[in-house]
């Protein structure tokens, strides 16, 4: 599937991030939407369009493991890709677990990859 066939939804709290994984993913040829909070994501009308999930584990509120988890309950399979800033080994080997899991930093190259590889499933 190219690129520019795959809507990509970021899902982080941070502001920069999320600005950042735009812009690099627009270049990449993807179309994107960002989403500040899981529950922003879970209210979406293009929730259903998603190809790939680039959701971040550490968010206030809802989780990006509870989000996963709520979109599981829904019966709405998305491929995910984890990102964790953060070193927290319980949270890190459950995304592990239901997905790839990329530590920020990381590379743009790392990224694609990962997108293609959750997409391929």
């Amino acid at each position: 599937m190219a690129a520019l066939q795959l809507l990509i939804a970021i899902v982080d709290d941070d502001q920069a991030v999320r600005e950042s994984l735009l812009d690099l993913l627009e270049v990449s040829g993807y179309i994107v939407e960002t989403f500040e909070s899981a529950a922003e994501f879970l209210a979406s009308a293009k929730i259903l369009d998603v190809r790939c999930l680039l959701l971040d584990i550490s968010m206030p509120g809802m989780s990006g493991i509870e989000l996963n988890n709520e979109l599981k309950r829904r019966n709405v399979a998305i491929p995910v890709v984890f990102m964790t800033g953060h070193a927290q080994d319980t949270l890190i080997r459950e995304a592990r677990r239901e997905g790839i899991c990329l530590f920020k930093p990381f590379a743009g190259n790392e990224l694609r990859s990962a997108i293609a590889a959750a997409v391929a499933g």
